[in-house]
């Protein structure tokens, strides 16, 4: 008969969210007022509300996709000449102009990845949602990766920002960012605040429910 190990939990023990450190619980009832003894932060068994707030910034950095993808991310004027381009439209414009890897990597950092990151995180908190005990390992992995890849998904707002910085300086052409960045940073930093608030630990909780 195979032996079932205890969980940190059922051991009164909690890891912390900001250094990692295992820590042991006094009690239910201090959980939440009790802190790290390494870096200080509040230590929780599970991040209360945790599917709630994922959800509601998940919604929200949804809607903020659309018009980040419709409208100008940035409007170049030269000799006269003023273009507004989408991020599509620039993807379209690096295209026809021969250099793909920088449509590339514009489309996989601003096309690609908010889309995958949206996708993952609606998948894990559905299938926490719904107890699914299914590769728990590999939900663990696909959050992780999604935490990763989130911070460098603001590349094209950084990119436009030395754009608009570097081109001033000259009198000939003129790059400004649309209001396309600004909801595309919008949903960069929705997506970030969503997979922080989304406790991974909720993923083995359908695990430990089954064992009991």
């Amino acid at each position: 008969m195979a032996l079932i190990e205890a969980t940190a939990r059922q051991r009164g023990m909690a890891s912390c969210h900001s250094c990692h450190l295992l820590c042991r619980l006094p009690s239910e009832e201090r959980e939440g007022r009790f802190s790290c003894p390494r870096c200080g932060a509040a230590l929780h068994s599970r991040k209360k509300n945790s599917l709630t707030r994922c959800w509601a910034l998940l919604i929200a950095a949804s809607i903020l996709l659309i018009p980040a993808n419709l409208l100008p991310i940035t409007i170049t004027s030269a000799l006269g000449h003023t273009q507004a381009d989408t991020i599509i439209s620039g993807v379209i414009y690096f295209i026809h102009s021969g250099m793909w890897p920088i449509a590339l990597v514009i489309f996989v950092a601003s096309v690609f990845v908010p889309v995958v990151k949206l996708s993952i995180l609606a998948l894990l908190m559905f299938s926490v949602q719904r107890h699914w005990q299914w590769r728990p390992k590999d939900r663990t992995r696909l959050y992780r990766l999604t935490e990763l890849v989130g911070r460098w998904s603001m590349v094209d707002v950084y990119v436009v920002t030395i754009l608009v910085a570097l081109v001033k300086l000259g009198a000939v052409a003129t790059i400004d960012a649309g209001f396309g960045a600004v909801f595309f940073a919008g949903v960069v930093v929705l997506t970030m605040f969503a997979a922080e608030s989304f406790d991974p630990r909720l993923i083995w909780d359908a695990m430990e429910e089954a064992n009991e």
